[in-house]
């Protein structure tokens, strides 16, 4: 997998995780991601400053303020385009990995694998 589509797999999680719950923080966004919580900031402000994401308030609970990340439309068009394109990657991963597992199934003469 190429870099570029390495971050365009992060960003798709990203957009999606704050798609359905814009509250997330940074931190639980990048424990759900995988990555440092200095990378998911990073991350956070590339994606306000392309405009797929703007940065607003809500109370967490009495005396406390906390951040919410809510997709603009641009995000979510941007969303809906990665969504589309990390389908059909995954899906020809499918398929590879499909044909692999059939050809080595043939190499042993089986129908079917078994344990």
């Amino acid at each position: 997998m190429t870099r570029s589509q390495l971050q365009e797999d992060m960003h798709f999680r990203i957009l999606r995780l704050l798609q359905e719950n814009p509250e997330m923080s940074q931190r639980d966004l990048a424990k759900s991601v995988g990555v440092s919580v200095g990378r998911m900031n990073y991350v956070l402000g590339a994606l306000v400053d392309k405009g797929l994401v703007k940065l607003g308030n809500f109370t967490a609970a009495k005396d406390k303020r906390r951040y919410a990340y809510v997709l603009t439309p641009k995000g979510i068009a941007r969303k809906a385009a990665l969504t589309r394109a990390f389908l059909i990657r995954k899906m020809e991963e499918y398929e590879a990995l499909k044909e692999e597992i059939d050809n080595l199934i043939s190499e042993l003469g089986e129908k079917t694998p078994s344990a």
